[in-house]
């Protein structure tokens, strides 16, 4: 199993404003000494944890996912983070996961209701894992981290990407919880989040991580503006499951 680079882009977010927030990602890109195979962005990039659903939802093939298949063909690599796109007669806090070859996605599970959040979008139905440079990727969006079941290893992926607008009041959740998910699931986790604060007044702290199999922090941005590269060890993975093999003895199970 080869190792996996993983750049991680932490940053403020722009209001409801698609095209800054794409120039601005765009230069940070633009600024890397060298491309990864995978660029991490926040949850809702383009622009902020806005409720305003339908007035900033983007269609199907839309100018964000455009503008990923691009960077992703330009760089060869991939990009991931989620939008508001509109499907179903409904609005998805999409997580896209954007490589030369096209695009995958998966559609936010757990709507965060203290937002109100659950009146505005839709639940996504599916887990979803992709296959990128011989890793296998399950996609979570924020609130996500605080359901251990639905991102249950059942030995179908190697890392866990989680990306958020997950405020500072609950900085401490947060942390430990992707160190938990690392441990119990026996992958890497990469957790994405924004700094700054937003027009309803909350504010960010960040703390996007990256944290091997063992819960071992391999990278910690804390308040950082701006991006974080980090290798993922393939090897290193595989010899942690191999000589701590708990995996065999766990709960079988379903979910409906």
């Amino acid at each position: 199993m080869r190792d996996l680079s993983v750049t991680l882009i932490q940053c403020e977010l722009a209001w409801e404003q698609p095209g800054d927030n794409r120039k601005q990602i765009g230069d940070l890109i633009a600024g890397l000494d060298e491309i990864p195979d995978i660029i991490v962005l926040p949850e809702m990039f383009t622009t902020g944890f806005s409720m305003n659903a339908l007035a900033n939802a983007e269609q199907p093939g839309g100018a964000t996912e455009q503008w990923l298949r691009e960077l992703a063909g330009r760089h060869d690599c991939a990009l991931t983070g989620s939008i508001a796109v509109q499907a179903d007669n409904g609005v998805y806090n999409r997580m896209l996961f954007a490589t030369p070859e096209g695009i995958e996605h998966y559609d936010k599970r757990h709507l965060f209701r203290m937002a109100g959040e659950h009146k505005r979008y839709l639940a996504g139905g599916q887990r979803v894992v992709v296959t990128w440079r011989g890793w296998h990727i399950l996609l979570q969006v924020c609130y996500d981290l605080r359901f251990p079941v639905f991102s249950r290893n059942r030995e179908d992926y190697d890392l866990a990407i989680y990306v958020a607008n997950w405020p500072a009041v609950r900085r401490e959740h947060w942390r430990r919880l992707l160190v938990a998910r690392a441990i119990e699931n026996l992958a890497c986790v990469v957790g994405v989040n924004r700094v700054g604060s937003d027009a309803r007044g909350l504010d960010y702290s960040g703390d996007s991580l990256a944290i091997a199999a063992d819960g071992t922090l391999l990278r910690d941005m804390e308040n950082e503006n701006g991006a974080a590269r980090v290798i993922l060890s393939g090897a290193a993975l595989q010899s942690y499951r191999e000589g701590f093999p708990c995996q065999l003895d766990a709960d079988s199970f379903q979910l409906d």
